[in-house]
């Protein structure tokens, strides 16, 4: 499955150029064979750090917005889907250590800083939200 993340994240961020957040929920919806829609995804343009303020990370916002859309599609309750988002955060930060994208991005922020510099993290990061919602699912 890594591979497929892989060139799913490496096809977003370099042909797409979107997005952490939106990378993350794109390629869960295609390992899950969903179809998100296009509101779905431009809500989350702005979910990398705040739009880039270097708050929550898109790595684990993407993932948290599919566990909603997807959860719910299956006919989890709300109750249900918002302990499954509390633990997926929970497991995320003892995996990852943080939330925050000012934490978890390597080598920090400059403006120097070269384009996608979050790809490997982000492959990880996809890969374990994956592997944490098929031992849930």
């Amino acid at each position: 499955m890594i591979d497929k993340i892989k060139e799913y994240v490496y096809s977003y961020y370099w042909n797409d150029d979107i997005n952490c957040a939106r990378t993350s929920l794109l390629t869960l919806c295609k390992l899950f064979d969903y179809d998100v829609s296009p509101q779905t995804v431009a809500a989350a343009i702005g979910l990398h750090g705040a739009g880039g303020y270097r708050a929550q990370c898109g790595l684990v916002e993407g993932p948290l917005m599919f566990i909603g859309i997807y959860y719910d599609y299956i006919g989890k309750s709300e109750n249900e889907i918002a302990k499954i988002c509390y633990d997926f955060a929970d497991k995320f930060h003892k995996k990852f250590s943080s939330l925050s994208c000012f934490d978890l991005r390597p080598n920090g922020f400059s403006e120097f800083d070269e384009l996608h510099l979050c790809e490997n993290l982000t492959v990880e990061a996809i890969n374990f939200a994956y592997e944490y919602l098929n031992v849930i699912y």
